[in-house]
């Protein structure tokens, strides 16, 4: 069943039929899919999606496609746990960690966005996808472009992590690496797309690949029994996340399988590059583009796209928005390992830094149910954390030799 109407702008109401375009041609707002909800309605039930497969197509009917998937077919489903120790770490009872570090097959939320995209993009006839990433991105899109026999283009700034390129090159995506910062390439990629029958994830199949994110909010209220959280801390680079996590569960509590609660939603930045963290604190939702100068290069956009609905999210929802240092990242991502066992890269370090301000200012009020949105393993930054964890201890191997190692 295909639920979808068209494509509506977020701004002025226009709508527009089903077709790879993402800008109003009125008031160039963003485009977003409109769905039938009254047909949704008629088959949507907690039983329809438990029964589902245990990805993210267990959530098909609330996706945009027309027929049935053709890439990321394992994506989403990730874990969702109870921090214990994290949250005796932050003084906090009831903190839940999402975990998508480990998400299919590129270990970052992007699979689920990039399962989306791809799909659609067979759909609308495309052989040829292509992406401006700042690494996650680039990872999923050229690994689920291999998967679906699709030629791949990923452009990507110059300075990313060695480790994200390796992990894109490897799949035999043609890789671009551009003199400049992500607004640099996703200005690029804006010319190339107006230019080449490319598909686009991120520029003319926006609309589609966004509601990919739907699902990490959808996963996170059937996995705490069909409930909402009344917190969540996300990351925000491009701004669309945040956004998405709010609509996925205000969708639920729309079909009467969760109760209808708001979810107060808290945006996540590093201080290098804070656009929206600091518009919040500003009182405003005007947007001011910085230069990105941090760790956090996953989410280091410095003109985001949906920066302005990010801020609606937080501040309508009840949330707020901060920032930490690279400094302070770095000790989130330490924690985080420490005390769960989860190695994330800097963008998980920038949501555990932020949860931990937020819940010493009383934002976040230490026994209300909390989820921190986990986005990106750690092994794609090795280089954020390697001169902070210490250095091995050699040793000959003889007993001696340990036990004076162990005592010095």
């Amino acid at each position: 069943m295909s639920s979808v109407l068209g494509l509506r702008c977020k701004e002025c109401g226009e709508r527009y039929p089903k077709s790879p375009v993402h800008v109003c041609e009125y008031c160039f707002g963003p485009l977003e899919v409109e769905y039938d909800y009254a047909e949704i309605a008629k088959v949507l039930t907690r039983k329809r999606i438990e029964d589902g497969p245990m990805s993210m197509w267990r959530y098909r009917d609330l996706l945009p496609l027309d027929d049935q998937p053709r890439a990321g077919l394992q994506a989403g489903f990730t874990p969702l746990f109870k921090a214990e120790r994290l949250g005796e770490a932050l003084g906090h009872k009831d903190l839940w960690v999402k975990n998508d570090a480990v998400n299919c097959p590129t270990q970052s939320f992007k699979d689920r966005v990039v399962a989306v995209a791809l799909s659609k993009a067979i759909e609308f006839g495309y052989d040829t996808v292509a992406c401006a990433s700042t690494g996650n991105l680039a990872n999923s899109v050229a690994a689920q472009a291999a998967q679906a026999g699709l030629k791949a283009y990923v452009f990507i700034p110059n300075n990313l992590e060695r480790s994200k390129v390796v992990g894109t090159l490897i799949y035999g995506a043609t890789v671009l690496s551009v003199q400049g910062n992500y607004d640099d390439v996703n200005r690029l990629c804006s010319e190339v797309a107006g230019k080449y029958p490319w598909a686009f994830a991120n520029v003319n199949i926006r609309p589609f690949y966004g509601d990919g994110s739907k699902t990490y909010g959808y996963e996170i209220a059937e996995q705490l029994g069909w409930r909402a959280p009344r917190h969540v801390v996300s990351p925000v680079g491009g701004g669309s996340l945040i956004g998405k996590i709010r609509k996925g569960l205000w969708e639920l509590a729309e079909f009467g399988l969760i109760e209808k609660r708001e979810t107060s939603m808290y945006a996540a930045q590093a201080a290098g590059c804070n656009p929206v963290s600091g518009a919040i604190k500003a009182g405003t939702d005007m947007i001011r583009p910085v230069r990105p100068d941090t760790i956090a290069k996953s989410i280091a956009i410095g003109n985001p796209a949906d920066g302005y609905y990010a801020v609606k999210a937080a501040t309508t929802s009840g949330g707020w928005g901060d920032d930490v240092t690279d400094e302070e990242i770095v000790e989130g991502m330490r924690l985080l390992a420490r005390t769960e066992g989860i190695w994330t890269e800097t963008a998980g370090g920038v949501v555990v830094g932020v949860a931990k301000k937020l819940i010493e200012q009383g934002r976040i009020p230490r026994d209300e149910t909390t989820v921190l949105a986990i986005t990106g393993n750690g092994l794609k930054t090795i280089e954020a954390v390697e001169d902070h964890i210490g250095e091995t201890l050699p040793i000959h191997p003889t007993l001696d030799s340990l036990e004076a190692a162990l005592g010095a």
